[in-house]
């Protein structure tokens, strides 16, 4: 491997065509952390989409007038405001508010901190759009089926659970997918809130290398090779859950 790395040197001195995140042990460090960074940060995000998804569709369909309108309200809050407004006002706004606590060194630090406040604002924003989703997808699962199943006993949370929910995901994958890989793309603004995922070490680099070109470059490949790998996984899972009927 250190005649691979030597070489990108040499193509440097010979070339100008600066990659230190190759060649040299430090800054590729920082760049792996921040790609790992990009991944927790997007698999985290992903999942509690998802699960904010889940329980805000099943609440649309509350027999309770103000369960609905918040939800609503939820909805129409987070889709209407652009993500880094929301961003910095989680960081800004309600960080400021919260108590502090102290540190091991006799210091004082927020309760949650940038990753913290990442996840809990880009996770509702697309949260959102995946409760618009999956309701989409509930009000595709024909009526008679959902009739069927209370006329077995079912209750309201057992027909969502095992009959509505399974079948409705085979409607709405082509859309969850698209919400899911802006929400992959969209990580890139936790950097307003120094979260060191991979636009933020990619500027440290360049900062020092001056060499933006480069690292934009190398982060453009990157993240087309993120979110192939997200599109390719979902797109088996969608052809793996097709049923005749639905989602064809």
């Amino acid at each position: 491997m250190e005649a691979f790395f030597e070489w990108f040197k040499v193509l440097y001195d010979e070339t100008g065509i600066n990659l230190p995140f190759i060649y040299d042990s430090y800054d590729r460090g920082r760049m792996l952390d921040g790609l790992w960074m990009t991944i927790k940060l997007s698999v985290v995000c992903l999942f509690f989409s998802v699960v904010i998804g889940v329980i805000g569709a099943w609440l649309q369909g509350s027999a309770y007038t103000w369960t609905r309108r918040f939800v609503n309200g939820y909805i129409q809050l987070f889709r209407n405001t652009p993500p880094l407004v929301q961003l910095y006002f989680f960081y800004f706004a309600i960080g400021s508010l919260l108590p502090r606590v102290a540190t091991e060194f006799g210091g004082e630090a927020p309760l949650l901190g940038n990753f913290a406040w990442a996840v809990i604002s880009l996770s509702f924003f697309a949260g959102a759009f995946n409760v618009e989703i999956f309701r989409s997808g509930i009000e595709a699962v024909p009526e008679s089926t959902v009739e069927a199943a209370e006329a077995l006993g079912f209750s309201r949370l057992q027909i969502y659970k095992d009959i509505t929910l399974p079948l409705a995901f085979r409607v709405i994958l082509p859309a969850l997918n698209n919400n899911l890989v802006n929400l992959v793309k969209t990580t890139t603004l936790a950097y307003a809130i120094a979260v060191p995922e991979m636009l933020y070490e990619a500027n440290q680099i360049w900062s020092d290398n001056v060499n933006v070109t480069e690292m934009m470059i190398f982060l453009l490949i990157a993240y087309f090779v993120l979110v192939g790998v997200l599109v390719w996984g979902m797109n088996r899972w969608e052809r793996a859950m097709k049923i005749p009927g639905y989602g064809a």
